[in-house]
């Protein structure tokens, strides 16, 4: 990879990082802290939280129709995630030893923490499970297949794709033969990178 690209991604990196202690920072910002992976809301704020409930009745009634009527359809692709997510798992408890591919932690990935939210009805809460379960499940096999994607084939694309995934900083480039056949072991190795 030539010198510029890596200190692109290394930039990259360093934003990623400013991202999320920004992020972290409104832990104070809204009163609540997380301890051993659950969401802690000062007891004031739960209650002004609950104050906030949207009325299941005029939650429906302010309903777009066709939100309803679409709302299955959103819900049936819960069972395909669920399916990924066990095929998932086994697929990488048995695969991934056998390369030396480290495993993905899926709590990295799948964040279930918005039912903490006082302030959402029983619809908001369940929609948005929902909504973080499934992203979760994405960014986790994601991860799954880049990993994957390393080991088998660590090529970068010549077609530029939207968004690159965590992996193909280490790929080699597209075109080089020499460079393929020269360091293919090297780099469906290197996972030196992961904590």
């Amino acid at each position: 990879m030539s010198f510029r690209l890596e200190e692109l991604l290394e930039k990259f990196n360093e934003l990623e990082k400013e991202i999320l202690i920004e992020v972290n920072k409104k832990e104070k910002d809204f009163f609540y802290e997380i301890k051993k992976k659950r969401v802690h809301f000062e007891k004031e704020i739960k209650g002004q939280h609950r104050a906030l409930v949207k009325k299941i009745r005029f939650y429906l009634k302010d309903a777009a129709i066709l939100n309803i009527l679409t709302a299955p359809f959103i819900w049936s692709c819960l069972f395909p995630a669920l399916f990924m997510d066990l095929v998932l798992n086994i697929y990488q408890t048995v695969c991934f030893p056998v390369y030396g591919i480290p495993k993905v932690r899926r709590s990295d990935y799948v964040a279930l923490d918005r039912h903490y939210l006082h302030y959402l009805n029983w619809i908001e809460r369940m929609n948005c499970i929902y909504c973080g379960y499934f992203n979760g499940i994405i960014g986790f096999s994601r991860e799954v297949a880049a990993r994957t994607e390393q080991y088998w084939c660590p090529i970068k694309h010549a077609r530029k794709n939207l968004t690159l995934h965590s992996r193909h900083k280490n790929f080699l480039d597209y075109g080089d033969a020499q460079g393929y056949r020269q360091r293919i072991e090297e780099v469906r190795r290197n996972f030196s990178d992961l904590k």
